[in-house]
């Protein structure tokens, strides 16, 4: 969950893989990813693939490049993206918290403890209270999620341009590959013919009219 089993790096080559194989135009594969990458750059947490397709169809873009352009964030980039968009979300709001890590999690701490408050309230005689998540909403989610989008917008616009040229060498030379065998095929089933060609020759020429005569009774 936090870690690929093979390393970023290689999940990070797996990811780029399918995405230049992907069977679509370049200009619609890079609006999927364009579409896939700012949603990723969002806090939508369990919702990201819901909100990518949206977004692919929106956009008009292809779906699985959506799908996969998600990935785009991972732990070792996302704390420094989540400093940069809380840091301009505080600004933009007019919020002046110190953006600490202590801050941050007392912050989680409280909407987790008022969350599960609420979840045994509705099952007991206590008032559900809003303390907490009404914090953890104004202070770090929307911040969040409105500093997010400028860069994120951004980000996913540089990635879309780079898409489009990347998917169109690797489908030029896959198309240069895949002709180059059907080529080779077609000089193997030639030679094959001909070949055959010549043996069945041979074989006419070693039978002459007269050996059919010399079969039968003197």
């Amino acid at each position: 969950m936090v870690y690929p089993q093979g390393g970023f790096r290689r999940a990070t080559h797996y990811v780029l893989h399918r995405m230049r194989r992907l069977p679509d135009s370049p200009h619609r594969i890079a609006r999927g990813v364009f579409a896939g990458s700012m949603v990723g750059f969002l806090p939508l947490p369990g919702v990201q693939f819901v909100a990518a397709w949206l977004a692919s169809r929106l956009v008009k873009g292809n779906l699985l490049a959506a799908l996969l352009a998600t990935f785009n964030t991972n732990p070792i980039t996302t704390p420094f993206f989540a400093v940069l968009a809380l840091s301009l979300g505080h600004w933009m709001l007019g919020i002046e918290k110190p953006l600490s890590p202590e801050y941050i999690g007392m912050a989680f701490a409280n909407a987790g403890a008022d969350l599960w408050f609420n979840i045994k309230a509705i099952f007991g005689p206590e008032h559900a209270r809003w303390a907490g998540l009404g914090q953890f909403w104004h202070e770090i989610y929307l911040p969040y999620f409105l500093g997010a989008l400028g860069p994120g917008f951004l980000l996913s616009g540089l990635f879309y341009y780079l898409t489009i040229p990347l998917v169109m060498a690797y489908q030029k030379a896959r198309d240069a590959k895949s002709k180059e065998r059907s080529e080779r095929r077609n000089k193997l089933r030639e030679a094959l013919a001909n070949a055959a060609a010549k043996l069945k020759h041979r074989g006419d020429s070693n039978t002459g009219p007269g050996d059919d005569d010399a079969a039968g009774p003197p």
